[in-house]
Parts: structure tokens; sequence; C-alpha cells
């Protein structure tokens, strides 16, 4: 299949760039020209390459053939005090204009990766803006979908883990700071529950999605994608801790809870399920695994 790809150079991106070429697709990426490649580094051969900043739409969608699907990864989550504008162009504007051109050139399949913040529960205030933009591009693939355009599967993806990820990810945080042994851990008391996901489980349901999606039904979609069991925050460190041996002191109750703050978040994999997909990676394993990456 002649798949285009948004987020290629990201943690989830990557990974499933580099799984899709094994499955003997051909991947077309979008990027930035100041992209770092460093997570696709021994596969940027394997890749197709256009940079948005001077990119015609139609060539991704008719120089290598049709396009069978998009899948979209790229995202802004304005940590970096990003501005409102800034926000809206990457998380609304450039993948509506991707959608537009996705339909114009009959590409069957816009898969969007959307998140668990995703609420009708108003978030603490960094994300509000974040959680803003990416259900109103939510919203546009769906009027897209029921207006019979495309199909639009909405992908609502839970806690996302693994062994190189972003060193600022909570998850990379707190891993990376028992290791190091740093004095203490300020915390919240740890309550909120979590669906954490493996990235080889959520890569194998892209892949299954990708395969299968004809048995999802036309319009729009929306899928689930978690473990399906969530744990508490305070679960999840002290498994961490534990793990690394960690001579850390962990300081549960030494933050507030955020205003808003979201206290459980758990997938319905049903949909999944039912296609034959069931996660793999359990927590404990997962950690382990991001343990020993780390340490080389």
């Amino acid at each position: 299949m002649n798949l285009l790809l948004t987020g290629a150079t990201g943690f989830l991106g990557s990974h499933l760039a580099r799984a899709l070429v094994a499955e003997g697709h051909r991947v077309i990426v979008l990027k930035r020209r100041t992209s770092d490649l460093r997570r696709l580094a021994g596969a940027q051969l394997d890749l197709v390459f256009y940079d948005v900043e001077v990119l015609d739409w139609a060539r991704p969608f008719t120089e290598y053939g049709q396009v069978d699907a998009v899948i979209h990864t790229a995202t802004c989550y304005g940590r970096q005090g990003e501005s409102a504008a800034t926000l809206l162009e990457a998380n609304v504007l450039f993948p509506l204009r991707l959608l537009e051109a996705a339909t114009f050139f009959n590409t069957d399949t816009f898969f969007n990766t959307d998140t668990f913040f995703n609420t009708d529960t108003i978030l603490y205030q960094y994300l509000n803006g974040y959680a803003l933009s990416k259900r109103q591009f939510m919203e546009w693939g769906r009027q897209w979908a029921e207006a019979g355009k495309i199909r639009f599967v909405n992908i609502r993806l839970e806690h996302l883990y693994g062994p190189g990820d972003d060193p600022s990810k909570f998850t990379t945080w707190v891993v990376q700071s028992c290791l190091a042994n740093v004095p203490e851990l300020k915390l919240t008391p740890g309550e909120q529950r979590r669906d954490f996901i493996d990235i080889d489980d959520a890569v194998a349901a892209y892949g299954l999605l990708l395969e299968k999606v004809g048995e999802l039904g036309a319009g729009f979609q929306p899928v689930g994608l978690g473990s399906g069991q969530a744990v508490t925050i305070r679960e999840f460190v002290e498994m961490a801790h534990r793990l690394t041996r960690s001579r850390t002191r962990l300081a549960f109750g030494a933050l507030p809870y955020r205003e808003h703050e979201a206290m459980e978040s758990n997938a319905d994999i049903g949909r999944l399920a039912a296609l034959g997909w069931r996660p793999i990676v359990g927590l404990k394993q997962g950690l382990e695994r991001m343990i020993a990456t780390a340490l080389g």
C-alpha cells in the first residue's frame, strides 16, 4: 500500500514508519525542513520525504500512485509556550489541508491520532489549547466522514510510553530520575488513574487497523487505544522506583493536583479486540525494557 505519514520524526511516528516499511508498504513522509531525523537513522533510504514548507499538495498524492491511507500522528502540545495561533496551525489547519487533499485525491481512509486529554472535561491550563485544537480537528474529520467524503478513523490514544521516548514525558522523567537517584521526586498524591500503553502494542494496533479497516465500516469511526487497564500514577511511580532499585525519595502529596485534574482515563478497546488485537506488553515488562535501554 501507499501510505502517507505525518509525525514520522516523533516517538510514535518513527516506530510506525519502520514497522510499515518492514511490512512492505511504501511510506511517504511529510516533515519540516528542520526536522531532526535521528529517530529514523538507518531507515531514511526506505522512505519518501516531502518538506511541508514548500509542499505542492498534489505531489505526495500523485507521484507514486494512489495514496491508500493517511496516518496522522504529528502534533503540537504547547508545552514550550507556543501561541494559540501556532497550536491552531499545527493541530487544525495543517491536518485540515491534508484531509482536504486526501479527499480530493480519493484516499480511502484518514487515521487521526487523537488524545486521551480530548474529553468534555476542562483540563489544566497548559493543555487547554492543545485539547481544544485536537477536538476541533476531530470534529472537522467527523463532518467530512458523515458527508461521505472519506473514512475517518479517530484513534484516541492513551498514555503512550516506551524506550527512547522524549525526556520531557512523564514516564521517561520518572524512570530517568529514579535511575539517577535524584534526592527527591515531588509528586501529587498520585490517585489519578491512567491507561499506559507500550509503544510496540500501539504500533501493532495501527497495523491491524490498517489491515482490517474495512471491517470498521464507512464514515466516522472512533477507536480507543490503550491497554484497557488503568493504574494510579502512584502505582506507576512506585513500580518504576522498585524496578530501578532507586534511592530517590518519593514525595507523594508534595504537589497539589492541577485545577480540573482528570482523575480517570481508561481506553475502551472493544473495537480493537473485535479485530483480533490485544495488548502483549504488561506494565512491568514495559518498564523493564525502558530501564534496560536507559542503562545501555
